[in-house]
């Protein structure tokens, strides 16, 4: 994929699209460019592409905002450029599912290195077993489409509606969820009473490895609690911390 990877550079600064696809062009990417999020969504509508490089501050729709829009709709790369080299940022950036972040005034070949590994890890998929399978607690794997199923699952006080991809309160009112909420509530409903390490959360949810000071899945695993755990304020019972591995999902009952 990396040669020939379709790229959306959206940025406000005229200078900096004109660089970057300058610079990717030649290195045998195929870049368009969008000023903002209606461009943005527009190229997208013309062609989806493999990799977004998203500015963070642009007028209007900023790059936060953006890069929810697209985690919650479409299966691609994102790498925040931005000229904020501010720590919050960054994780900020990370929680709404950015793959990776660079500071302004960067050395194009060092974005290139990013884009190359965020290529990677977007072609990436967890290994089949094969004669010689890693013990079963290695390996999570999707939920299987059962035939009869029902779609609604419980999970914690909610249900969830695996066909919608939508999560209700047991009242029957919906509560909003981003995609990666619904693919760490898909990894754990098919690996109950299991611990899921920061590594295999990852790599199911965003096909990408975790990297020491990441808490871009502990910053999930805390929102989703608060939707879905019985006593939100107290010690979690549905998806559990197991100190130095990870979370588990605990059924009720």
């Amino acid at each position: 994929m990396e040669q020939g990877a379709r790229l959306l550079v959206v940025d406000d600064d005229t200078s900096v699209r004109a660089m970057l696809r300058e610079y990717l062009q030649e290195h045998g990417y195929a870049v368009a460019e969008a000023a903002g999020g209606a461009q943005m969504r527009e190229a997208i509508e013309r062609e989806l592409p493999d990799v977004v490089l998203l500015d963070l501050r642009m007028p209007g729709e900023d790059g936060l905002t953006l890069a929810r829009y697209l985690r919650e709709r479409y299966d691609v790369g994102i790498i925040m450029v931005t000229a904020s080299g501010d720590v919050i940022d960054r994780v900020v950036g990370l929680e709404v599912g950015a793959d990776d972040y660079i500071a302004k005034p960067f050395d194009p070949r060092e974005l290139l290195a990013r884009l190359k590994s965020v290529l990677r890890r977007i072609q990436a998929r967890p290994p089949a077993a094969s004669g010689g399978a890693a013990p079963a607690a290695s390996t999570p794997v999707a939920a299987p489409a059962a035939a009869g199923k029902p779609a609604r699952q419980r999970f914690g006080r909610c249900e969830i509606d695996l066909d919608s991809r939508r999560l209700f309160e047991q009242g029957g009112a919906e509560l909003a969820m981003t995609a990666m909420e619904y693919d760490l509530v898909r990894v754990f409903l098919a690996n109950p009473n299991r611990v899921l390490s920061r590594d295999q959360l990852l790599m199911h949810t965003r096909n990408r490895e975790w990297e020491p000071f990441d808490r871009s899945i502990d910053i999930r695993i805390g929102r989703l609690r608060r939707k879905v755990e019985p006593d939100p304020t107290g010690e979690p019972r549905c998806i559990r911390t197991v100190r130095n591995a990870g979370y588990m999902y605990v059924p009720e009952g």
